[in-house]
């Protein structure tokens, strides 16, 4: 399986970077490309549809045509994996009518690099009741900033669409402001599905470099993901904000929210701030 270093919209980036290859007895093997990455290191939304992936395959293979959804995922970043081959094994934990949880565990060299749990089941077809969300425009607006041309998180933006709202990307631009961050991303080449959904909830620079200081990796060490209906295709509205920085630590809180006004992605993760203490 090569790498995915697709860039154009002709070509499909994200379809080809979450590529399984069942391996049998509930394995399956992947190849992290050089093109969904930041700096170095494998981009750690990706990884996290990787796990969905496995998670649901497993689903599906123990329950032919059963066509899951991914309802949760919850994963533990143990080691930041690299570029290459990394091998998945799955453990059916429930497998019900409604709602099965597989764990899922990610090796590169040997070395367990991240752990999962994935609930699968069915999103709902009904409509929404009731949600409280950001007001967003559906598309970028006229002053959206590519950040290709800033210089920030190339990888992943040559991987897919992505914009930042202008107002809110102070770092960018030298300034600081709130850990508050807003945009917009769809993929290349193909349909935003419930998989690039789940990407949204890890899509966006770090919340805490708007906090001014030094810029740079900041580890993801847990996030959980809520899926919450399936996408209308088009752009997907993503805002991420911290509630709070204490030493190393910042939390992120992501919604992400379709064309069609919906909710279709929560995430929350903790992680390691570049900034200084």
């Amino acid at each position: 399986m090569r790498p995915s270093t697709a860039s154009t919209e002709t070509e499909r980036p994200f379809r080809e970077a979450i590529e399984l290859t069942p391996l049998g007895a509930g394995r399956f093997g992947a190849e992290l490309g050089t093109l969904f990455t930041v700096g170095p290191k494998a981009h750690g939304g990706l990884l996290m549809v990787l796990l969905a992936r496995a998670g649901l395959a497993r689903v599906d293979a123990e329950r032919p045509g059963a066509t899951p959804d991914p309802v949760a995922v919850a994963a533990d970043y143990l080691r930041a994996p690299d570029p290459g081959p990394v091998e998945l094994d799955t453990e059916v934990l429930k497998l019900g009518r409604t709602v099965s949880v597989v764990a899922v565990r990610m090796r590169q060299d040997g070395r367990l690099v991240l752990a999962a749990t994935v609930t699968a089941g069915r999103l709902p077809d009904d409509g929404v009741r009731w949600s409280d969300l950001p007001e967003m425009p559906a598309e970028p607006t006229a002053d959206a900033i590519d950040p290709r041309e800033q210089g920030v998180a190339i990888g992943i933006a040559n991987a897919c669409e992505l914009r930042y709202d202008a107002p809110t990307f102070a770092f960018a631009r030298g300034e600081q402001g709130p850990p508050l961050l807003r945009g917009w991303a769809r993929p290349r080449g193909e349909p935003t599905d419930v998989l690039f959904a789940l990407l949204g909830g890890d899509i966006m620079a770090p919340t805490v470099f708007n906090l001014g200081g030094r810029i740079g990796w900041a580890p993801t060490v847990q996030l959980t993901a809520l899926l919450r209906e399936r996408p209308a295709p088009g752009w997907l509205r993503i805002e991420a904000r911290t509630k709070a920085v204490a030493g190393d630590w910042f939390d992120e809180d992501v919604t992400v929210v379709d064309a069609a006004g919906r909710l279709v992605c929560q995430a929350r993760q903790l992680a390691l701030s570049p900034l200084d203490a």
